[in-house]
């Protein structure tokens, strides 16, 4: 399939139309993370988003562009929890029902926040993916507005808003790294990143357990693989050709870190920040703490990505 070029200007634009409705998050630093990463560590806190995650960007500048029929006939995806709130979020704020298919065992706290955002939730099968196979299933069966949690260039220019935000408040900063399930993330932080300034190292990073977007980043092909990761923003079993497809051309490094890795990257930014952040949020201090020696002396950008951790998530930390 041909895509789109997404360019600045997209996300430009997509400021224009998110703005209205979410404010910039902040970009803190904390004299703890410099210490442990030996150089300059900046915060990204999506966290603050209304949803708790990054992803409200993109439902925002998605929902708002569409037309008369595709609002009436309502909209429907799959998500693992912050894709579906983003959808949620989104719909209510422009009058559209929503639906969103979960797989079996989701974070609870996203499901119950997806239910009082006004979103039906389909629990269908073990994992994302089959929940979308469904969720395409029932768009085709009743005429729903599919919103793709990666092929979509609405989504993907809207969540760019937050590296722009993030480039004006540190035009400084030299790496950039970010949590990668279905990559639209990783996507906008490049489009914007390598329109400001080249020479921006942005690193994608994705759980061992969790590893198709890295081996297809790796082979400039799309791979499936399995999905045994505890952080559910990671873990996607099928990528995504649009995200894939601008991730081969602009992605500069792309990690891989373990369960357990994940787990003390968590501990430290609620230690070291006094919030909460969920697995995948936390799996980019995962990252640069494997490439310690390699971004000492460069001031680094962690995109927490998301602050939804579930009570058991949390305890399970600390047991």
């Amino acid at each position: 399939m041909e895509w789109p070029t997404i360019t600045l200007a997209d996300v430009l634009e997509a400021r224009r139309r998110i703005s209205p409705h979410l404010r910039p998050t902040p970009l803190f630093s904390y004299g703890g993370l410099d210490e442990l990463l030996g150089t300059e560590v900046w915060v990204k806190h999506e966290n603050h988003q209304p949803v708790g995650a990054f992803k409200v960007r993109g439902g925002i500048n998605l929902v708002s562009q569409l037309g008369k029929d595709e609002r009436r006939r309502g909209l429907i995806a799959a998500s693992t929890g912050n894709h579906g709130q983003s959808v949620a979020y989104a719909a209510r704020l422009f009058g559209v029902d929503s639906r969103i298919c979960v797989p079996e065992g989701a974070n609870p706290i996203k499901l119950e926040a997806m239910r009082m955002l006004g979103a039906e939730l389909v629990v269908h099968g073990k994992d994302f993916d089959a929940a979308r196979e469904h969720a395409e299933e029932l768009a085709g069966e009743h005429g729903y507005r599919y919103v793709n949690s990666g092929n979509e260039p609405l989504l993907i220019a809207g969540v760019g808003t937050g590296t722009l935000e993030l480039l004006e408040d540190r035009p400084d900063v030299e790496a950039i790294v970010v949590p990668v399930g279905g990559g639209s993330g990783a996507a906008g932080a490049c489009i914007v990143a390598k329109a400001v300034r080249p020479e921006i190292q942005v690193i994608g990073v994705q759980a061992e357990a969790a590893p198709a977007a890295f081996r297809s980043w790796q082979a400039r092909e799309l791979l499936e693989d399995e999905t045994a990761t505890h952080a559910e923003g990671l873990a996607t079993r099928v990528p995504f050709e649009l995200p894939q497809r601008i991730l081969w051309e602009h992605l500069d490094d792309f990690v891989l870190v373990g369960e357990d890795e994940i787990r003390s990257a968590t501990r430290l930014l609620i230690e070291h920040t006094r919030n909460l952040v969920e697995p995948a949020g936390a799996a980019p201090l995962a990252a640069a703490l494997k490439l310690r020696e390699r971004l000492r002396g460069t001031r680094v950008a962690l995109v927490m990505s998301g602050g939804n951790i579930s009570p058991a998530q949390l305890a399970a930390l600390y047991s």
